[in-house]
């Protein structure tokens, strides 16, 4: 059975966990740096198929549990 990245919203503790449509690996928390300097929390498949923004919950960026 495959460890998947698990995804928790803080604020009422919905999860979910996160794999890529190409290839059924699991998405890996990172970060991405913007050139303005902010930062914006992403999921992104380890076999460089792509990146999105990690899962919103209740407003808020849900936090990655693994």
């Amino acid at each position: 059975k495959k460890i998947m990245a698990t995804y928790k919203c803080d604020a009422c503790g919905m999860s979910v966990n996160a794999t890529c449509g190409e290839c059924d690996s699991p998405l890996v928390n990172g970060m991405l740096h913007l050139d303005d300097g902010n930062q914006v929390q992403i999921s992104e498949c380890p076999n460089s198929h792509g990146k999105i923004k990690s899962p919103l919950c209740c407003g808020n960026d849900m936090q990655c549990a693994i």
